[in-house]
């Protein structure tokens, strides 16, 4: 069984509830993967995570490949979580704007929630 390490940060999921994308079992474990790494501590970089400057600080955009399509989480990393903003199906080369707008908006809001700095 897993059990989160004290020093390890939580996961914080700004959008619905925590449901996982219709991934298959081997994206899902290397989404599981890749997001334990970051609650760890670990920055990811490319191939696997780019940063997202345009979305805000410390924001990120993970890449999870998958049979037919490639997957996306948007998070942002704070001192005490990772952030969720949005989980996606990436279907052209760049990221839409709609999702942009969206994962900003997200961000606006938690951080006049919480008190966070930018």
């Amino acid at each position: 069984m897993w059990v989160m390490h004290p020093a390890d940060k939580p996961l914080v999921w700004l959008h619905g509830e925590i449901r996982t994308p219709p991934f298959s079992a081997a994206a899902r474990r290397d989404a599981g993967l890749l997001l334990r790494r970051l609650q760890k501590g670990e920055q990811i970089e490319l191939p696997h995570s780019r940063p997202m400057p345009e979305v805000g600080v410390r924001c990120h955009e993970l890449r999870i490949l998958d049979r037919d399509c490639t997957w996306r989480v948007m998070y942002r990393t704070e001192p005490d979580a990772i952030v969720v903003l949005e989980v996606f199906k990436k279907k052209s080369e760049q990221t839409p704007k709609a999702i942009m707008q969206i994962c900003r908006a997200r961000l606006r809001n938690y951080i006049r929630e919480t008190g966070q700095t930018n």
